[in-house]
């Protein structure tokens, strides 16, 4: 298939997780791929493996010199940016008492400023050429609260925040802009401890779907939003949960059926 021929796209986070996934479906479907993230050997063998279709930047989201560097080197390799995929993040489990302004500025400044980056620069590029789709990930955390994630949570409610803003301000002027929001997803973040899928999906009865998420289950959601069958698509915001945020799936309470 070749939803995406012809289509340049930068993919933060690109290397592994979610973010592999998602460069490598791009590339299946037809996409020159730019893989930015910062774990070097990581992102060096994807490419590799990509081939011709992928190149590897080193890039601290975090920074704005390094959005510029690496939109010149898209352009440089690929001529163009049609597609961003606001991807790389970091999450962090501490209350609010225990959360350090350091441990705080820093997931902010990966999760949202780095976001806001990719959103002004990129942006600003694809508004020249009155064309592209850029997909913010934020998560459920971004649509819900939860103990231990302040930082976290600020971040990704942000990232919601930002997505309609340059919705409003980037739609009329030929781009496009979205937002994911994933639930757990088997990812070195999502299961740290690389439990097997079925010990995983323990922790998720009380999902609908009762399992742990994929991560090409998020690609193919950024696949659709960044290709032109989402073309009336814009300040969309769509939860790839297994229904976590539709509600609880009880089990054990008196009335409810079993698993």
């Amino acid at each position: 298939m070749a939803r995406l021929r012809n289509k340049v796209a930068i993919i933060t986070g690109g290397a592994r997780g979610m973010g592999g996934a998602t460069s490598r479906l791009f590339v299946a479907e037809g996409a020159k791929v730019v893989i930015a993230d910062v774990l070097d050997d990581e992102g060096g063998k994807l490419a590799a493996e990509l081939g011709d279709s992928a190149l590897f930047v080193h890039h601290d989201v975090s920074q704005e010199g390094s959005w510029h560097a690496v939109l010149e080197k898209a352009i440089a390799k690929f001529g163009g940016v049609d597609i961003l995929v606001n991807n790389a993040g970091v999450l962090l489990f501490k209350s609010i008492a225990d959360t350090t302004l350091a441990d705080f500025e820093r997931v902010v400044d990966i999760n949202l400023v780095g976001t806001f980056l990719g959103v002004k620069t990129v942006g600003a590029h694809m508004i020249t050429r009155r064309h592209g789709s850029i997909v913010n990930i934020s998560s459920v955390d971004g649509m819900k609260g939860a103990n231990s994630l302040c930082a976290y949570n600020a971040s990704k409610w942000g990232i919601r925040g930002l997505t309609r803003a340059a919705a409003m301000e980037y739609g009329h002027k030929g781009v496009r802009v979205n937002s994911v929001h994933p639930g757990g997803i088997d990812t070195a973040m999502g299961n740290p401890f690389a439990e097997a899928r079925a010990e995983a999906n323990k922790r998720y009865t009380m999902v609908p779907l009762q399992r742990i998420g994929e991560p090409s289950e998020v690609a193919y959601t950024s696949l659709f939003l960044a290709s032109d069958e989402a073309s009336y698509l814009c300040g969309a915001e769509i939860a790839v949960d297994g229904g976590m945020l539709t509600g609880q799936y009880y089990v054990g309470f008196p009335g409810a059926p079993g698993v």
